[in-house]
């Protein structure tokens, strides 16, 4: 078991159930990356394993969707000597706002804490590249595809396991009629 696995089982991270995710989908397993955040030494460890796979790059801003990014896209600009930002969803839309601006030929790199499918992780790159953005790559600090996620850019992730999910219609455990919880922060 790695380093980040045993956080990731020590802190209580890993939840079983029935569990509507950000992407919409259904799962029988959340990662409340929340519970590893509440301890600044672990998630300043997590945030050097993720900067380790940057080493030698340089890194202007770094670069996180509201809410679950931003603590770890923090430790993620601390670790690597950058500015820390946060995107925000304004009806609906991922934006950059509270006077945050990114400047043309920007190194960025995309901070996330979970993904299953990449969608907000995407809205955020969409953003930098309006800005005119360099994106140097993807930080994450759960990958819940297992390592099958291609988003064009180098992507590293502290802890990489396929956890199963799927579309609500498909969900055995909708069929056998169990009691669905969304833990995220979407809509918040």
């Amino acid at each position: 078991m790695s380093q980040v696995e045993k956080i990731l089982t020590e802190t209580g991270a890993l939840l079983n159930g029935h569990f509507k995710l950000t992407s919409g989908r259904h799962g029988a397993q959340y990662m409340q990356c929340a519970k590893v955040l509440q301890y600044p030494e672990h998630t300043a460890y997590i945030a050097q394993v993720m900067a380790d796979g940057f080493k030698g790059e340089e890194v202007d801003i770094v670069l996180a969707p509201a809410i679950g990014g931003i603590v770890i896209g923090y430790e993620l600009a601390r670790a690597l000597g950058a500015k820390s930002m946060f995107t925000e969803r304004e009806d609906g839309k991922m934006t950059l706002r509270r006077g945050f601006e990114i400047p043309k030929g920007a190194r960025v790199i995309i901070a996330e804490d979970v993904v299953t499918t990449g969608g907000s992780t995407r809205e955020v790159m969409a953003i930098a590249k309006e800005h005119g953005a360099d994106i140097v790559g993807v930080c994450i600090m759960v990958d819940r595809t297992g390592g099958q996620l291609d988003l064009g850019v180098k992507l590293v992730s502290a802890y990489s396991k396929a956890i199963a999910s799927y579309e609500p219609d498909e969900c055995p455990l909708c069929k056998e009629g169990l009691p669905i919880v969304k833990p995220g922060s979407r809509n918040i």
